[in-house]
C-alpha cells in the first residue's frame, strides 16, 4: 500500500480536474441489513482497483468459439499466455489515458496483473470523494466484526469513460462470507472414526437412494479408472479463499480407508497467495475447512496420480469482499502462469446479487481468457436449488428465482448434484436455472430452448428464459462421506460434485497428454456435442436444501434440465469422445 505525506494529499486534492464526472455505477440504497454510520473520515486511505478495458475482447470471444467448438479447423489450439494477452490488455489509448489523469491528481498507479488491465490506486476518502464524484461512508452489518468503507455512487472523469470497466471496492456489498447453514446442519451427523480398526463405511453397499458415497462407489458408478496418471505437467488446481487450507492428517486417514493403493502420504501442492488479515468466526472457520478438505479428498483420491495443487487465496482486504477480491486474485494468478493447471475445480457458489454487475462481467471475461489457454473452469451451481447459493424458510414462498454466480457465467462449465443409484436422481439442493446477467450462448440453444418447452404456460416461478442455462452436467451430491478432524461423516452439496467431475476430465487430459494430444481446455461446446457420454437424469425436483418438495422449482426431464445439465459422467464414453474428437 503507498503512503502518502500529509503534504502530497493536499496537493493530490488541489491538483484535481474540473474535467466533467460522468456516472458510472449507483444503488438507491445498501442492501438489507447494512446500516450507514456516517461518512467516512476524509483521512482514511482507501486502496481502490480498476479494471481497464480490454482492446479486443470481442477478438477473443471469437476466437475461443472456434478453437473450442468441435469441427473447428483449429479445434483445442489453445492460446499461450502471450496470445491471449494480445487480445486483453488495454490499448495505449487506455494506458494512456488513465496514467495522463492519475499523474494530474498526484497519484501513481500500481499494475497488478500481467495482462496490464488490472491498476490500483491508493488515495484518501477526500481525494477518492473529490476525483470520483462519490460520497464514501462507513458500513455495518451483522455478519461483519469491524465496519467497511464504500459509496451508494462513483464517477468517471469524461476522459476515461469507455477506458475503465470496474472500480472496486466502491458500490460492491457482497454478503457471500455468511456463514453457510448446510454445513452446520450435518455437522450433527458426524462420526468419530475408529482408527484401530477399519472403518465402518469401507464395507458400505454401493445401491441405493440414501447410500453414503464414497471413492470405490464413485469409481464403480461412473467407470472412474485406478490406473495412476503418468503426465506430471497435468495439473487440477483448486481455490480456497480466506486463507483456508485443507488438513493433511485428514487426506491421509481418507485415502487409508478408500484409496489403500495410493499412499496415504500423498500429498498436494500448497500455494499461497495474499495475506490473510481477516479473523473468521469459529463456525466460519470450520466451514471453510470442510469445504477445502472435501475439496482435496475428492480430487486426490479420484484423479489418481495427477498432481493436485490447492491455491489458498487470502483475503487481505475487509472481510466483506473476501470471496469477491480472492476471485479476482485468482484470475489474475492464473493469468499470470506460463504453464497453467488444466483444471480448476472452485466450490463457491454466491447469488449473483451478491456482485456489482461489473465485477460480475469482468470476472466471466477473465474465465473467458482463461478458456481460451486450455484451462477448463469448473464452478458448482449452489445449493439453494433456485433459491441461490443457499436456502433458508424465509425464501421458500418467493418465486422469483435466485441463480448463482460464476457458474451462470457462459465461459465456466456449471456442476450440479445427483444422489443415489438405481436410479441416479437430482438433489433437492442442486442449483439450476436461468442467469439474469448472461445470455444464452451458442452451444445450449438447443438444449435450452427443448426443456423450455416443457415448462408449462402458468409456471409460477420467475426467471430470464433467455438467459445461459445451468448447470452443464453433474456428479453425485448428496450423500457423500467426509474426513473432518478425525472424523468420518457424511456431507453433501454441489461442492462435492465439482471436484468429482473435475477429477474425471484431468484424468482424461492425462491421457491425452500421453497420446501427444492437446487437453479439453473450454468443455461446454464440446460436452453439448456429445450427449451420449452421459446419464441422462429425468427425476428431481430443486426446491433446495431446506425449502420443502412443494415450493416452486423445476423439474428434471429428458435431455437437458437445470437440475443436471446433460447428465452424470460415464468416464469412457467420454475419453472416446476426447479421442475421436477431430478439427
Amino acid at each position: 500500500m503507498l503512503l502518502y505525506s500529509f503534504v502530497n494529499l493536499l496537493a493530490a486534492l488541489s491538483a484535481v480536474s474540473c474535467t466533467p464526472l460522468v456516472l458510472h455505477e449507483s444503488r438507491s440504497a445498501a442492501p438489507s441489513g447494512f446500516s450507514s454510520r456516517g461518512a467516512a473520515p476524509d483521512s482514511e486511505l482507501l486502496t481502490l482497483k480498476f479494471a481497464l478495458t480490454p482492446n479486443n475482447l470481442s477478438g477473443l470471444e471469437a476466437k475461443l468459439k472456434s478453437i473450442s467448438t468441435p469441427g473447428s479447423s483449429d479445434f483445442r489450439q489453445w492460446l499461450s499466455k502471450d496470445e491471449v494477452k494480445a487480445f486483453v490488455q488495454p490499448s495505449d489509448d487506455t494506458v494512456t489515458a488513465f496514467n495522463s489523469w492519475a499523474s494530474a491528481n498526484g497519484v501513481t498507479p500500481s499494475v497488478l496483473s500481467a495482462n496490464g488491465d488490472w491498476v490500483s490506486l491508493t488515495l484518501n476518502v477526500a481525494a477518492a470523494n473529490k476525483l470520483l464524484g462519490a460520497s464514501f461512508q462507513t458500513f455495518m452489518h451483522r455478519s461483519l466484526a469491524q465496519p467497511i468503507t464504500r459509496t451508494l455512487s462513483i464517477s468517471l472523469p469524461s476522459e476515461l469513460v469507455g477506458h475503465v470497466e470496474v472500480i472496486h471496492p466502491s458500490t460492491s456489498f457482497s454478503t457471500a462470507s455468511e456463514p453457510q447453514p448446510r454445513r452446520r446442519d450435518l455437522e450433527n451427523r458426524l462420526i468419530k472414526r475408529d482408527s484401530s480398526s477399519p472403518s465402518e463405511s469401507s464395507s458400505l453397499e454401493c445401491d441405493g437412494l440414501s447410500v453414503s458415497m464414497t471413492p470405490p462407489c464413485l469409481q464403480k458408478l461412473y467407470g472412474i479408472p485406478s490406473t495412476p496418471a503418468t503426465q506430471r505437467n497435468n495439473t487440477l488446481l483448486i481455490p480456497g479463499y480466506w486463507g483456508i487450507n485443507p488438513n493433511w492428517t485428514d487426506l491421509s486417514s481418507f485415502l487409508e480407508d478408500f484409496r489403500p493403493d495410493i499412499p496415504s502420504d500423498t500429498h498436494y501442492d500448497f500455494i499461497q497467495i495474499g495475506n490473510n488479515t481477516v479473523e473468521l468466526d469459529p463456525l466460519d472457520f470450520m466451514f471453510l475447512q470442510q469445504e477445502a478438505n472435501a475439496d482435496i479428498e475428492y480430487a486426490a483420491s479420484l484423479a489418481t496420480g495427477v498432481p493436485v495443487q490447492f491455491l489458498s487465496v487470502g483475503a487481505s482486504s475487509d472481510e466483506l469482499d473476501g470471496l469477491v477480491d480472492g476471485m479476482l486474485d485468482t484470475t489474475i494468478y492464473l493469468q499470470g502462469l506460463d504453464n497453467p493447471p488444466s483444471v480448476v475445480s472452485t466450490s463457491f457458489a454466491p447469488t449473483e446479487a451478491d456482485f456489482e454487475e461489473s465485477i460480475a462481467r469482468k470476472l466471466c471475461n477473465s474465465y473467458l481468457a482463461l478458456g481460451a489457454r486450455g484451462i477448463s473452469m469448473l464452478f458448482c451451481s449452489g445449493d439453494g436449488g433456485v433459491r441461490g447459493g443457499h436456502d433458508d424458510p424465509t425464501k421458500c414462498s418467493n418465486n422469483d428465482f435466485l441463480m448463482v454466480f460464476p457458474a451462470s457465467c457462459p465461459w465456466v462449465t456449471a456442476v450440479g448434484a445427483t444422489q443415489g443409484i438405481q436410479p441416479e436422481v437430482a438433489t433437492n439442493l442442486t442449483g439450476g436455472g436461468f442467469s439474469g446477467l448472461f445470455p444464452r450462448p451458442w452451444y445450449q440453444e438447443e438444449a435450452a430452448e427443448n426443456f423450455l418447452k416443457t415448462v408449462p404456460a402458468d409456471f409460477p416461478g420467475k426467471f430470464n428464459r433467455s438467459g445461459r442455462a445451468f448447470p452443464d452436467v453433474s456428479a453425485q451430491g448428496g450423500n457423500l462421506l467426509l474426513m473432518f478432524n478425525g472424523t468420518l461423516g457424511p456431507t453433501a452439496g454441489t461442492s462435492l460434485s465439482t471436484p468429482i467431475f473435475a477429477a474425471q476430465i484431468a484424468l482424461i487430459n492425462d491421457r491425452l497428454v500421453a497420446a501427444g494430444k492437446p487437453v479439453l481446455g473450454f468443455l461446454n461446446p464440446w460436452i453439448y456435442a456429445n450427449t451420449d457420454a452421459f446419464t441422462d437424469i429425468t427425476e428431481g425436483h430443486n426446491s433446495g436444501f431446506l425449502c420443502p418438495k412443494t415450493s416452486v422449482a423445476f423439474d428434471a426431464t429428458k435431455g437437458w434440465d437445470p437440475l443436471t445439465g446433460v447428465g452424470s459422467p460415464v468416464f469412457d464414453k467420454l475419453l472416446t469422445a476426447a479421442f475421436e474428437a477431430r478439427n
